[in-house]
């Protein structure tokens, strides 16, 4: 990648940036051990990204913390039992809580010095607000689910960010988009030709699978935001 190619990068935040995973994992793990539910890790992770992808696609309007909660629910149903209500609020209360990856912070504001940074999220408006203050309210443009009514992988996230950096001068061709997901992200960026990274982290999979993610090509991978920002910048 050619630095110089660049005025613009836009992030998918949650699993970029933000590590969500464990939080999730926990939160199911006590849900499913107190209901002795024989599942490991990967099948809770894999059947709770079923559940958000099924009411992302259903009820795009619905904000992301009850797209949590519906999750839950839809969870409690497949194994037979019934979702306890204050953990199902508590469950979609918890994006608030999410931290930061350790090499986030210090990689965007690296990048801030020369680039404008824009982030393309599935969250809600409120709930993003946490995360980006944890992560410097470093966004110059934000593009989130409630702002234009849908969830990734629809590309009018896309659309509409990218339409706001070229009012600001910058075309599409100047734009790099970084991002975890290979479902949410990195295919619909390959369906609009936009360049895109892939930050591969260890142990993290949400987003990997389903709905063309096989289909995914990053022009790069990366296993952090240290490690993009060490190569991108030198």
């Amino acid at each position: 990648m050619e630095t110089a190619k660049y005025d613009a990068i836009t992030f998918d935040v949650y699993g970029t940036l933000i590590d969500w995973e464990p939080a999730i994992l926990t939160a199911l793990g006590n849900w499913a051990k107190a209901n002795k539910v024989d599942a490991t890790a990967a099948d809770l992770l894999d059947a709770f990204d079923r559940a958000r992808a099924h009411y992302q696609a259903l009820m795009p309007g619905r904000d992301y913390r009850r797209i949590l909660r519906s999750a839950y629910s839809y969870m409690a149903n497949e194994y037979e039992l019934q979702a306890d209500a204050q953990e199902r609020t508590d469950f979609g209360d918890s994006v608030c809580d999410w931290p930061a990856y350790i090499d986030s912070v210090t990689a965007l504001n690296r990048l801030k010095e020369k680039f404008v940074l824009g982030a393309f999220t599935n969250m809600d408006d409120a709930s993003f607000a946490h995360s980006h203050a944890r992560l410097g309210n470093c966004f110059e443009i934000i593009v989130t689910a409630e702002r234009v009514g849908s969830y990734k992988p629809s590309l009018r996230h896309f659309v509409v960010g990218l339409t706001d950096l070229a009012a600001r001068g910058i075309p599409p061709e100047r734009v790099l988009h970084v991002a975890q997901s290979l479902r949410a992200d990195i295919r619909p960026a390959n369906l609009l030709g936009q360049d895109v990274v892939w930050i591969n982290r260890k142990d993290r999979g949400l987003g990997h699978s389903g709905f063309g993610a096989e289909l995914a090509v990053p022009m790069a991978t990366y296993p952090s935001m240290e490690s993009f920002v060490a190569d991108f910048l030198g």
